[in-house]
């Protein structure tokens, strides 16, 4: 059984280990916290290329001891010809998956990277940008070890892969997808990143390296231009936050759905579950999770064209009411329509007390599936989320930004512990950080074994389209049993499925103690000294 490492001056986790390493050499390098976290995602954008890279979105959340957290958007919007008549025009009643016109939002990634550097100045931060992408650059020129869930998901999704522009040069050896264990090297995508570290994350938007990825695109056919990468920056919002009896939790604002994480679990306390694992605590937090998806889907996507203030939905009084929706023994009808999604989650915390949560993806796995020809950047599919009829805040329009299933938790105790917590997987975001959090901070479960812990998942994540109530077969059958004759339409999966995403958390003591854990359903790893 794994066990909760703790230590007293640093520490990572994430879902692949070569990353967990990255962030812990800059740690022990007098880096902080924000640097790891940084350090740590640029390496999975090449270790962990299914899930993620600097071709998508990413999201902050960074906690200082005395302030308010920090919360970056690094989320970019659509093109400027990305009309909804770009698609019509095709024949399309709908935005594809894959290909160059799924590539139609600026990926805000590098510019979450490059405003969360200034930040970390504020705090101390000493390194530069090329020493954090060094080991990035040192696995793409040199080689890492392919992972099995790499190796799996190419061989699942070859056939909606392999024809998209520089897909199979990349990603297959002489056509075939590669086996666990093989080397493989991405040189364009090296050359980038060691030039990203020499001219600065802002080459990615302005200047000479704008103008080599904007003509790669035009190159594929993506409707991202050279003018609207020069448009983006990320930026700095108010981060929602939700009081509860124990904590105050916090996530990111739309175009995100941290309004559901924080709302489910708002519904959960006040159901008064006092006990984990049985009846009411699953059944609780999977009536929650419906209550609060209702609110996601009614109301968020691009923050500008939003008519509801998500804060509005965590004021106690709307709590209450909600909450009152909820039947305590009979399962609310369900299914529901639902967006997929394919992610990673990582968190830093340095002896100083700072703390991050970040989160960033290219969507679907391998997004798009178009590989910049000269860049070698894997550009992300986020902009499928876009609606292209009806009316609301999903709506395909230039410049909107996409609904995201993208959201980093955040919690101060009240007893002053600061946890950062998170998980790749769609839908499952929302409800398995609240099993971690509910399970380590309401029940008292250890903090790896609150994230080893059967989970379970309403709806469909990366890989699944079915929407029933999946749970990994390690459950009771008792307590499968109690749901099934609640309503409850479920499915049992294979244990430590990956469909149930990749989490992991860390939580600071009030004594200066750090522990942390790692998804034993991921290739990740949580290290620390």
């Amino acid at each position: 059984m794994l066990t909760t490492p703790r230590v007293r001056r640093g520490m990572v986790s994430s879902p692949h280990h070569l990353a967990s390493e990255a962030g812990l050499r800059v740690l022990r390098e007098g880096g902080n916290a924000i640097e790891a976290a940084l350090a740590a995602a640029a390496t999975l954008s090449v270790v962990y290329p299914h899930m993620t890279g600097i071709g998508g979105d990413g999201f902050w959340l960074i906690a200082v001891p005395g302030r308010g957290p920090t919360a970056i958007d690094a989320c970019g919007g659509a093109a400027v010809a990305a009309s909804v008549n770009l698609y019509k025009d095709r024949g399309l009643r709908a935005v594809p998956w894959r290909g160059p016109l799924a590539a139609n939002t600026v990926a805000g990634t590098v510019g979450g990277f490059d405003l969360a550097l200034r930040l970390s100045c504020v705090f101390g931060g000493r390194l530069s940008l090329q020493r954090l992408l060094e080991d990035a650059v040192w696995h793409a020129e040199r080689g890492y070890a392919v992972t099995a869930s790499q190796a799996q998901l190419t061989a699942e999704k070859l056939a909606e892969l392999v024809e998209q522009p520089g897909f199979a040069t990349t990603f297959l050896e002489a056509g075939r997808c590669p086996a666990e264990g093989a080397v493989m090297k991405l040189p364009a995508l090296g050359r980038t990143l060691r030039r990203l570290g020499k001219s600065g994350c802002d080459g990615f938007y302005r200047g000479g390296m704008a103008a080599d990825i904007a003509a790669d695109l035009a190159r594929v056919g993506s409707p991202v231009s050279r003018k609207d990468l020069a448009r983006y920056r990320a930026r700095r919002v108010r981060a929602l936050g939700v009081q509860l009896a124990s904590a105050r939790l916090f996530n990111m604002p739309p175009p995100t759905q941290g309004l559901a994480s924080l709302l489910i679990l708002a519904l959960f306390e006040q159901l008064g579950v006092t006990e984990g694992e049985g009846f009411e605590h699953i059944h609780g937090l999977v009536e929650a999770t419906k209550q609060a998806f209702l609110v996601r889907d009614r109301i968020i996507g691009d923050p500008a064209a939003m008519r509801e203030k998500p804060a509005d939905y965590l004021e106690p009084a709307v709590v209450e009411r909600l909450a009152l929706q909820i039947d305590r023994r009979k399962a609310l009808a369900w299914p529901h329509a639902a967006p997929g999604g394919d992610t990673v989650w990582l968190g830093a915390v340095d002896a100083q007390g700072v703390a991050v949560s970040f989160i960033q993806s290219l969507y679907f796995e391998f997004g798009s599936g178009v590989v910049l020809p000269e860049t070698g950047i894997l550009w992300q599919n986020r902009g499928a989320s876009f609606a292209l009829a009806g009316a609301g805040p999903r709506l395909l329009a230039p410049g909107r930004k996409p609904f995201h299933t993208l959201n980093p938790a955040m919690a101060r105790l009240a007893d002053g512990r600061v946890m950062v917590y998170g998980t790749m997987g769609g839908e499952g975001q929302p409800q398995t950080q609240a099993a971690i959090f509910s399970r380590y901070a309401m029940f008292g479960q250890d903090l790896q074994a609150a994230v080893t812990a059967p989970r379970w998942l309403l709806g469909k994540t990366w890989g699944e389209d079915s929407v029933t109530l999946k749970l990994e077969s390690r459950f009771d059958p008792a307590l499968v049993d109690a749901l099934r004759a609640a309503g409850h339409e479920v499915d049992l999966v294979a244990p430590f499925s990956t469909m149930m995403g990749h989490a992991g958390a860390l939580v600071r003591h009030g004594n200066g103690v750090i522990e942390g854990a790692a998804d034993p359903r991921s290739d990740g790893a949580v290290m620390g000294y």
